[in-house]
């Protein structure tokens, strides 16, 4: 875990580093970090997180599935690999994914692909909100909503995890 650091030091910061420390946030899109450098001083989380969660709402509509699609499948084929980021594995861990019996792996894959198949992008839960069984159960409802109501949930739960791994990073002052 990385040491915390305050907003007064996240406003202090080169856009470099800015970047090198924020990035993160936004899986394998270091971009949202980017964008969002320019919109200093932050009063706080939640200036900060706005400000993230306008550069996404900013973004052109390839850009805003290509940082859906960096998300990888929950319980899959990459957490079985170890190619998690560090941060994602975290995640996963605290919803119980890390320890699944086969017979849950199997039902994990089977509505990530049957997910994938309908929308063409991984499943995207803000896990630390909720257990395996709270997933399942979502999945398979969200399973009946439409493509574009399932981008916008798929950002929504992008934001929800930027929130929550920010709050793990910055302190409230």
């Amino acid at each position: 875990m990385t040491e915390k650091i305050t907003i007064d030091e996240v406003n202090r910061l080169s856009r470099e580093g800015f970047v090198k420390r924020l990035g993160p946030l936004y899986e394998h899109s270091p971009w949202v970090a980017e964008e969002a450098y320019g919109a200093r001083p932050f009063d706080g989380l939640d200036g900060l997180h706005s400000a993230m969660v306008r550069a996404v709402e900013a973004a052109p509509e390839r850009r805003k599935m290509d940082l859906i699609l960096a998300h990888p499948d929950l319980a899959g084929r990459a957490a079985l690999a170890g190619e998690l980021t560090p941060e994602s594995k975290r995640e996963q861990a605290s919803a119980g994914l890390d320890g699944l019996r086969p017979g849950e792996y199997r039902e994990f894959h089977r509505l990530n692909d049957a997910y994938k198949e309908k929308f063409g992008f991984p499943l995207i839960f803000a896990v630390r909100e909720h257990t395996k069984e709270t997933i399942l159960a979502g999945a398979e409802r969200r399973l009946g909503h439409s493509r574009p109501e399932e981008i916008e949930t798929a950002l929504a739960e992008i934001s929800k995890i930027a929130r929550l791994r920010l709050e793990d990073l910055v302190e409230e002052d």
